[in-house]
């Protein structure tokens, strides 16, 4: 079953979202680059991994922004600490060094 549909947002409601979704667009688009530069420092490998994980992650915050979900703010939170926590993982116990 699918979830109720929400009211559709007005005038200065819409704009709010609007803005947080064009906030979490371009912080994911930053993301993206710090997950593709990534191979200075990882194996190519693990950059195909991040660019895996980064797409799934644009994926849901595509579906999140159509929903209108201020949950779409999360998205990019996710991918910056998914991103680092890798990088230190892969830097401390499996020797990837810049």
């Amino acid at each position: 079953m699918r979830p109720p549909l929400r009211p559709a947002r007005h005038g200065a409601r819409l704009v709010l979202y609007l803005v947080a979704a064009a906030l979490a667009g371009a912080a994911h688009l930053v993301a993206g680059y710090f997950y593709v530069v990534s191979g200075l420092a990882a194996p190519l490998w693990a950059v195909g991994l991040f660019l895996v994980w980064w797409l799934i992650l644009t994926w849901i915050g595509v579906k999140l922004a159509s929903r209108q979900s201020y949950r779409v703010l999360l998205v990019p939170v996710t991918a910056v600490v998914t991103w680092f926590g890798a990088m230190w993982v892969g830097g401390t116990f499996l020797g990837w060094t810049a």
